[in-house]
């Protein structure tokens, strides 16, 4: 599986590389909108070394799981251009994935805990916004 981003789309999905320490302690919160039965990416997590190769990757755990859907994490290459001091880097990255229901429209919560190498951790509180066909349209 390929992952092709900017820097910019990518701080807006998920993308997620080791921050500074004091970021350690402040938990990650978003939403993100999805379709009821679709996969729907809710994270990239990636480590980007400063001279722009991949260290380890982070080890991932659902700490809560969503109460109607599943989590998955899939293996990826990602491609990013202008990341930090980095004009061009490729990287592998794990990436997770959100899926409803079949039936289910509503928001549905999930935590995720993201270890770095190197004793960084980050908790992510990701609310997924299930919406039916013609909800995103705007009238």
């Amino acid at each position: 599986m390929r992952v092709l981003l900017s820097a910019a789309i990518a701080m807006l999905s998920g993308f997620v590389a080791p921050a500074l320490a004091e970021d350690a302690l402040s938990p990650v919160e978003r939403t993100v909108k999805s379709a009821p039965n679709k996969d729907t990416r809710v994270g990239i997590f990636i480590n980007v070394l400063p001279d722009c190769t991949s260290g380890p990757l982070p080890t991932i755990r659902l700490v809560n799981a969503p109460a109607s859907g599943k989590v998955t994490v899939k293996s990826a290459k990602v491609k990013a251009t202008n990341y930090k001091s980095c004009l061009a880097l490729e990287v592998p990255a794990y990436v997770a994935f959100y899926k409803s229901q079949p039936d289910f429209i509503g928001d549905d919560v999930l935590t995720i805990e993201v270890k770095y190498a190197g004793g960084r951790t980050e908790i992510q509180k990701i609310t997924v916004n299930v919406v039916g066909p013609g909800a995103q349209q705007k009238i």
